[in-house]
Order: C-alpha cells, then sequence, then structure tokens
C-alpha cells in the first residue's frame, strides 16, 4: 500500500490503514520523540499522541509533502509543547518551594543506580552531560541537530519539516555544533564528569 493510498484509507477511517501506518511508522516516530525530550515513557505517549492526531486530521493532509515529513513535524511539535509544559510547570513549582520552604517537593531518586557498575554510571553522566547540553541549544538549533543526528535525516527533509530553507538548516546545525563543542569543552575543562 503506498502512502497515497494510506492516507486515503485513514481518511476514510479505515482501521486497517491506520494500523499499517502506525505499524511503519511507530519507531521513527518514537525516535524522534525521544530525541528531543529524551525520556523513553515520554516519548511513547507522544508518540500515542502523534498518531491519534494523525488520525483525527488525516483529512487535512494535503500531500504536499511526504506522509513521513508530516509525521516528523507532528512529533517535533508535540515534543516541543512537551518540553515547554514541563519548564513552566517547574517554574510554578520552584515559586511554591520558595514559599513553602521547599517542604512539598517530592524526591527523585532513581533505584536503578544504584545496581549498575560504575562505567555504566560514566557512560551514563557522559549521556545526561550531552543531553543536558542538547537541551541548552537554541530551540532551532536542537530541532535541526536532532533531527540530523538522531534520525539521520537529510539537510532536504529537515528544511521541509521545519519550513525553512535549506541553507537555514545547513547554519543551524553548524552552529548548533559549534555550541555543543563550546559548552561541552567548558564543562570538561571545569570536570564536570
Amino acid at each position: 500500500m503506498d502512502e497515497a493510498q494510506l492516507i486515503k484509507g485513514i481518511q476514510q477511517g479505515d482501521h486497517k490503514s491506520f494500523q499499517i501506518l502506525v505499524e511503519t511508522y511507530q519507531r521513527m516516530v518514537v525516535n524522534t520523540c525521544l530525541g528531543i525530550v529524551h525520556n523513553q515513557a515520554d516519548a511513547e505517549d507522544l508518540a500515542q499522541d502523534v498518531f491519534l492526531e494523525i488520525f483525527r486530521t488525516a483529512e487535512k493532509f494535503r500531500g504536499d509533502s511526504k506522509l513521513s515529513t508530516w509525521l516528523y513535524r507532528i512529533a517535533t511539535n508535540r515534543s516541543l509543547n512537551l518540553i515547554r509544559n514541563n519548564k513552566r510547570k517547574r517554574f510554578f513549582q520552584s515559586i511554591e518551594e520558595t514559599f513553602t520552604g521547599g517542604r512539598n517537593r517530592s524526591s527523585e531518586i532513581s533505584e536503578n543506580r544504584a545496581d549498575q557498575p560504575d562505567q555504566n554510571m560514566a557512560d551514563q553522566q557522559r549521556s545526561d552531560l550531552l543531553h543536558r547540553a542538547i537541551d541548552r541549544l537554541p530551540e532551532k538549533q536542537r530541532i535541526a541537530f536532532t533531527l540530523n543526528k538522531y534520525e539521520e535525516l537529510p539537510y532536504q527533509q529537515i528544511a521541509e519539516i521545519m519550513e525553512i530553507s535549506l541553507a537555514s538548516v545547513e547554519s543551524l546545525i553548524h552552529r548548533a555544533k559549534k555550541n555543543l563543542q563550546e559548552q561541552l569543552l567548558d564543562c570538561y575543562k571545569r570536570k564536570c564528569v
């Protein structure tokens, strides 16, 4: 079944077509979300939201771009919305802690870390450091970098997803790499890891 038939089936409410869509693109959507939010459970939840949105809004798909481009765009937007909402939530929690003296704060201690060998811990720390550095990139740099490095998308497809020029994508990825290099170099000089 080609993309046109698949979309037409979904637009007509065909559950078999929707199932084929999910089976074909689920890994791609989850990985896209994971590359942005860095949390497997959140990425899987976001992927479900993406597919539900596709099912509800399939009639809006005009076919101007590939189906995968549309999915990447929705997955990216949903992921960024989650990050924004989490930042807003943390902001209000910090205000609440200021007024309550931190009495309402819940502890977030990972149970798995105590059981991991030293090497896994060091690897996890380096991974966390990289994710934090990526998260500090400006939004457009973060999106372009994530789609290119985590999803291995070509610049042209990233340009379509982000609705910007190819030159802009090249510039964003170049600046993202430079910013990451500076952040990580600075951190290693300060011995963050």
